[in-house]
């Protein structure tokens, strides 16, 4: 994956059904909420803030399923319940010192082309709606929920140079 701007990103804002996850949403018969995250997408975000990138989520439902992924994973920018996710971009720069030019958001379905528009990489999922991945710079190989997160956090950690570093602590 080679994208002009990968190299650029400070902060990778996602979405969440749809990316982090498969988009399925799973109720028992008590109407409590199961969603199911991929291991791989999350060391990929793992490794991504170990190098000094921040992540952030930015999504419209609400959830303890999502609070429990993220805190496991040290995510703390959290923004959900989200009506206007573009409105938010302006907010997560002055929180973050980070300009809109240096975020990338990773979105699948309508109501993510507003921010994506306002950030400096836009990402799709391969499975994201048709219109979203005409409208994005980037779309992944991987559907969301199923290694797409990964393949972006690969995506910069290689444009920045940073990736051979991290293959040799596992070797």
């Amino acid at each position: 994956m080679t994208v002009k701007g990968l190299g650029q990103v400070q902060l990778l804002l996602l979405d969440v059904d749809g990316v982090l996850t498969d988009g399925s949403i799973v109720y028992d018969d008590n109407g409590c909420q199961t969603k199911v995250f991929n291991v791989r997408d999350g060391l990929g975000l793992r490794l991504l803030m170990d190098a000094g990138i921040g992540v952030g989520i930015v999504t419209g439902r609400t959830g303890q399923a999502l609070k429990h992924r993220c805190n496991n994973l040290g995510i703390d920018l959290i923004f959900d319940g989200v009506s206007d996710k573009a409105a938010l971009v302006a907010q997560i720069g002055q929180r973050t010192g980070i300009a809109a030019e240096a975020m990338a958001y990773v979105g699948d379905d309508l109501p993510d082309l507003p921010i994506m528009t306002r950030v400096g990489l836009a990402v799709a999922v391969a499975d994201a709606h048709p219109l979203v991945t005409t409208q994005a710079d980037l779309v992944t190989r991987a559907p969301g929920g199923r290694g797409a997160v990964r393949e972006i956090c690969e995506g910069i950690l290689k444009a920045r140079g940073l990736w051979e570093q991290i293959e040799k602590r596992y070797l």
